[in-house]
């Protein structure tokens, strides 16, 4: 016996999703990409449970800049109640891509820091 998905699984309702698209704030978008961005760089930082098992600093550092980038650009377009946690855990992954590097940047050419300006640990 094959099961087909239902109806709705094979023919999403785009409509529906548009206006639940539609009614998320901006600044909640903008924040929930962070978030993402931040757990991503975390994992590849091998900041998680799991260790060594996922880390790739290539991969981190490109998490770690597109993040910086976002929080850069979107400075001025949300508040300082949700910029403060972020930018506090940008520079917590920056300084753990510092500390996981086995040759540091040079300060101010790590991951994110022509956004930031230079790191130090």
């Amino acid at each position: 016996m094959s099961e087909t998905p239902p109806e709705s699984a094979a023919n999403p309702d785009f409509d529906a999703m548009t206006r639940d698209i539609a009614e998320v704030p901006a600044v909640e978008v903008i924040v929930t990409v962070a978030v993402n961005l931040m757990s991503a760089a975390a994992v590849k930082l091998g900041l998680t449970e799991e260790g060594y098992a996922h880390k790739d600093l290539d991969e981190a550092r490109k998490l770690v800049h597109a993040l910086a980038g976002l929080l850069d650009a979107t400075a001025t377009e949300i508040s300082s109640f949700h910029a403060a946690p972020l930018r506090d855990g940008l520079k917590s992954l920056q300084l753990a891509f510092r500390e996981a590097s086995l040759v540091p940047d040079e300060p101010g050419q790590g991951p994110g820091e022509k956004y930031t300006g230079a790191v130090y640990g």
